[in-house]
């Protein structure tokens, strides 16, 4: 079970890498005039989306693994049906960068800065309530 939990962690640690520099590279994009920082910048969205996305999945792979280990206990406890909203939540979230990937990438996208400044803040707000939750245990 420790390995299992280990390996869940690394993979939530590389995801958020993912999930906390893709909206900064949407930042630098919409902040960007010129047409050929714009263009590289819109590659490197498309690689670190398709680098991250594995770590995303392996993550929900090793969560639901470990769930299914002890079944009994995870789905009585009420921290851990918030983690999954919270997990949910930011699948959602990574496939909605996704969409504005393909939006910059199609050079279609049209997000100012600001948005994009609001955008990447999701992310830590999520990381934070859901380390709380596995670590602390409420309810």
């Amino acid at each position: 079970m420790l390995w299992l939990r280990a390996l869940h962690i690394i993979f939530v640690v590389c995801w958020f890498a993912g999930l906390f520099y893709l909206p900064r590279i949407f930042v630098y994009f919409a902040a960007s005039e010129d047409s050929a920082t714009r263009a590289q910048l819109a590659v490197m969205s498309r690689r670190l989306y398709r680098f991250v996305t594995p770590f995303m999945v392996l993550t929900v792979v090793f969560g639901v693994w470990m769930i299914g280990l002890a079944p009994d206990y995870y789905l009585s406890a009420t921290w851990l049906w918030l983690k999954l909203a919270g997990v949910t939540f930011l699948v959602v979230y990574h496939f909605q960068c996704g969409r504005y990937v393909k939006a910059i990438n199609a050079d279609s996208d049209r997000h100012s800065h600001v948005f994009y400044r609001f955008f990447n803040e999701v992310p830590v707000l999520f990381l934070f309530a859901i380390v709380f939750l596995v670590v602390l245990k409420p309810f």
